[in-house]
């Protein structure tokens, strides 16, 4: 309860700080606000099928240890959604089906084994926030499953059941949050909240004229200290009005893939980002 109450506490200062500001999503030059109608009649006009996290395809080396063959790899990420209803839900809200994948690919050893796939489908609610009329950002209730498909000492899985919330506080700031309960199924990875933990914590920056984003994330590990799995990361949008990225990510921590969840991980990769259109999902 202590942890539910500290991330609705989150959310309640972000949005108090928009609703002083008279609720007034200010713009940079030439951008228009983003009010209500416009932001319901696009999450009910929008396409059924569209993106949900981050979309990457990045390669690089360990930091700390030598680079090596094994250790120097490549990481991509896929993550859609597909609205299932047509019309809009009672309290205002949205009927999601989400699926995300992310792979580790050895494309330096022999054979370019693929050496960890984690699937992470789900299902939510997804409700858009207003205040006076300014969309601020949105609310998701979802359960979703992770496992890497693999069976015997090597299979990993486990659940959650989540509340995350996106607030944009300014238009050049968003901040979001996720907090969950896991059900741990998997035989071999009872231990996982000791390295994954139980929520997360994050915020995004963007330039004036959007062609800059950066980005942190924490998910605290089980524990009263400050152990934390952090990534940050950059992107530079390569044309004005395209959603491409060139992006640098450094992750730091455990947890980066299941299959060495509990193995730490310091990893800087550089490639190609495609992002949602307003901001991703975490």
């Amino acid at each position: 309860m202590t942890l539910i109450r500290r991330f609705i506490t989150l959310i309640l200062v972000c949005i108090a700080g928009v609703v002083c500001a008279d609720a007034q999503i200010l713009v940079p030059p030439g951008y228009e606000p983003l009010d209500a109608d416009s932001v319901r009649r696009d999450f009910s006009n929008q396409p059924y099928f569209g993106l949900y996290k981050d979309n990457y395809f990045i390669f690089g080396p360990s930091v700390g240890p030598k680079p090596t063959r094994q250790n120097t790899n490549i990481k991509f990420q896929i993550s859609i959604a597909q609205r299932l209803t047509r019309s809009t839900l009672p309290w205002g809200t949205y009927l999601y089906l989400f699926y995300s994948q992310k792979c580790f690919w050895n494309i330096l050893e022999n054979s370019m084994p693929m050496t960890d796939l984690n699937f992470n489908p789900g299902i939510g609610i997804t409700k858009p926030l207003f205040v006076k009329n300014r969309y601020i950002g949105k609310l998701t209730f979802l359960i979703e499953h992770e496992s890497n498909g693999r069976d015997s000492i090597w299979s990993r899985s486990w659940n959650r059941v989540a509340l995350a919330a996106n607030v944009m506080v300014t238009p050049n700031l968003m901040v979001h949050g996720k907090i969950w309960v896991p059900i741990v199924d998997g035989e071999h990875n009872q231990d996982i909240v000791n390295y994954c933990g139980f929520w997360q914590i994050g915020a995004q920056v963007l330039s004036n004229n959007r062609r800059f984003i950066g980005g942190i994330t924490v998910v605290k590990r089980k524990g009263w200290d400050l152990n934390s799995n952090v990534t940050l990361d950059l992107a530079f949008r390569i044309f004005r009005k395209d959603n491409q990225y060139l992006y640098l990510q450094f992750y730091n921590g455990y947890g980066e893939g299941l299959l060495e969840y509990n193995k730490f991980h310091s990893q800087v990769r550089v490639g190609l980002l495609i992002r949602p259109k307003l901001f991703s999902d975490y």
